[in-house]
């Protein structure tokens, strides 16, 4: 047992540290345990949160609207052996079981992708998504032109803005929806049959970014099936049957329906937030013993 205190590592380090090519590996194979009901490789209950009356979020404040601190613990004997800023994390390993899902079940001759928002999760699928796909268009619709107009002059490359998420998302192969939104913003009606949907927003109950239309007539996909039943509005309200995970189609239990248009409904796990911190801890001691 060491009895080294714990190291801290910022969030610029890890930027540097952090790297799609070695990320998107360790998130599927996670996935894949995740998935396997009889493994004890992962044990995850559904997330709990604790609402806090006297406050409503972050309006009028200058610090990011998600926020997040990862404590990795050592697995045999429970002491911290790195406190690590999050919020690149949260980012980067959302964006990359996006990409994951898109790898599974788009279209494998897909051209044209959609973005629906223009925050942080838009820029970080925009880098995951233009890394590791040859799209020859890429579209964002924001909630203001300005917004998106903005977002693409930060991106450069085959970004265009668009003046309304249905321009955006009318022929599109991939449509990735990051928003804030508590209602509906895409519409079953304006997706080609035979599109992939990457859905991250919209992680409450209470809460939309699709319509039944959509939700109904695509196959749905999750990262937990059992998160998705418990947090998911777009799941939840619409009343669609969740027909399998992700690591599900990893493992070959269940296919992965390209010709179908498909969802996958994206809550983020426990797993995914400890993978991705052992790979930046693994990487900083790496870089340490080099120095």
């Amino acid at each position: 047992m060491s009895g080294s205190p714990p190291v801290v590592i910022w969030e610029h380090e890890v930027e540097r540290l952090l790297q799609y090519r070695e990320l998107i590996p360790r998130l599927e194979e996670a996935l894949g345990k995740f998935s396997k009901r009889d493994s004890a490789e992962v044990i995850q209950p559904v997330r709990s949160t604790v609402p806090l009356q006297k406050h409503d979020g972050e309006a009028g404040s200058s610090l990011p609207g998600v926020q997040a601190t990862v404590v990795l613990l050592d697995p045999e004997y429970g002491n911290v052996k790195a406190v690590i800023d999050g919020e690149v994390i949260t980012a980067m390993r959302t964006a990359a079981v996006s990409a994951i899902s898109a790898k599974l079940l788009m279209h494998p001759e897909a051209e044209v992708l959609a973005i629906l928002g223009t925050g942080k999760q838009a820029l970080s699928h925009y880098n995951v998504f233009t890394e590791i796909f040859p799209f020859k268009e890429v579209r964002v619709w924001g909630r203001t032109r300005e917004g998106a107009e903005r977002f693409v002059r930060s991106v450069g490359g085959a970004a265009r803005a668009c003046g309304s998420a249905e321009e955006a998302v009318r022929g599109a192969d991939v449509i990735v929806t990051v928003t804030g939104s508590t209602k509906p913003v895409l519409f079953g009606q304006w997706v080609k049959p035979g599109a992939h949907v990457a859905a991250v927003g919209a992680c409450r109950p209470d809460w939309r970014e699709m319509d039944d239309v959509l939700m109904k007539e695509a196959v749905v996909y999750a990262d937990s099936r059992e998160g998705a039943i418990a947090e998911s509005g777009d799941v939840v309200l619409s009343g669609a049957e969740v027909f399998a995970e992700l690591g599900d189609v990893i493992n070959g239990t269940k296919p992965a329906l390209r010709e179908k248009t498909t969802v996958f409904k994206s809550l983020g796990m426990g797993v995914e937030d400890a993978v991705s911190a052992k790979l930046v801890f693994d990487q900083w001691k790496a870089t340490a013993r080099r120095l």
